[in-house]
């Protein structure tokens, strides 16, 4: 048996939708509507925030690396208490925890401070990690963001390999593409610019995070922005699984029953038995 959540964004066209309740919802597995006996709000419940980072040869051009250390300054900056973050860096086929969780501001500080350059780039490899990085997170509400150019040159597993396994840490990624360009840019013949954004941008859509190309410091700000905005006004669903029968990929569906007109934004499924219930 196992517990899974399942994060969820919600907007109109006027922005945000926060002050829904659990009978708004209507939660589905393989088409069969699922109770879900956890159910969080509340903007003011704490968050646990995995930054992934890419410290390839790639990221120390062009200010890349001094991008990602105001990304990660901005959200320290946010925290409030009970909010803790873990980091974590990818560099020559190696990707480290460099600090576990915590709410101990000034050490994951001093730990970007810390950042440079070098080597290839296993992003792949990486991102298969974030199911054991963030294992030990202690809050309902959690994310991961990953700030990378996008290049990969020396993963051992493929980009599909990587989103299967990262889906089973049940939370969103949210992706900074630095200067990866937008996954929609096509050129003259119809063919897509940037070859890389496409990857990052799937694996955030499936994991119901959000995928930011970041060409400049303004795209960093209204990233970061809109990211921790996401967070705060997150609701978390959770059921658990039976633990018997088959173990696959099961699809989940989210529907507010109020208004069907409400954008959502949430994981596509997850990997295990059927729901208890």
């Amino acid at each position: 048996m196992a517990w899974i959540l399942v994060p969820v964004v919600v907007r109109s066209r006027r922005g945000f939708v926060d002050r829904l309740n659990r009978e708004d919802f209507r939660l589905a597995v393989d088409g069969r509507q699922v109770a879900f006996q956890d159910f969080e709000r509340r903007g003011e419940a704490p968050w646990s925030v995995v930054l992934l980072q890419d410290l390839s040869g790639s990221m120390g051009v062009g200010g890349r690396l001094e991008a990602s250390q105001e990304v990660a300054r901005f959200f320290f900056d946010q925290a409030r208490p009970g909010d803790e973050f873990a980091i974590a860096t990818f560099a020559s086929g190696t990707t480290s925890v460099d600090v576990p969780f915590t709410e101990d501001l000034q050490a994951l500080r001093e730990a970007v401070g810390t950042w440079e350059a070098y080597g290839t780039t296993a992003l792949h490899d990486a991102v298969a990690w974030l199911p054991e990085i963030s294992g030990d997170s202690r809050n309902v509400k959690r994310a991961a963001i990953l700030i990378t150019d996008g290049v990969d040159n020396a993963s051992a597993i493929s980009a599909r390999e990587a989103r299967e396994l990262v889906q089973q840490a049940e939370l969103p990624v949210y992706v900074l593409g630095i200067e990866s360009g937008s996954p929609f840019t096509i050129d003259r013949r119809g063919e897509k610019i940037y070859r890389y954004a496409d990857v990052l941008n799937l694996l955030a859509t499936l994991t119901g995070g959000r995928y930011f190309p970041v060409a400049g410091p303004n795209d960093v700000k209204e990233a970061c922005a809109a990211i921790a905005e996401e967070l705060r006004l997150q609701y978390v669903l959770g059921f658990d699984t039976s633990g018997r029968g088959e173990s696959r990929f099961r699809r989940i569906s989210v529907e507010v029953t109020k208004n069907k007109g409400y954008q959502i934004r949430t994981r596509q499924g997850y990997r295990g038995t059927a729901p208890a219930r």
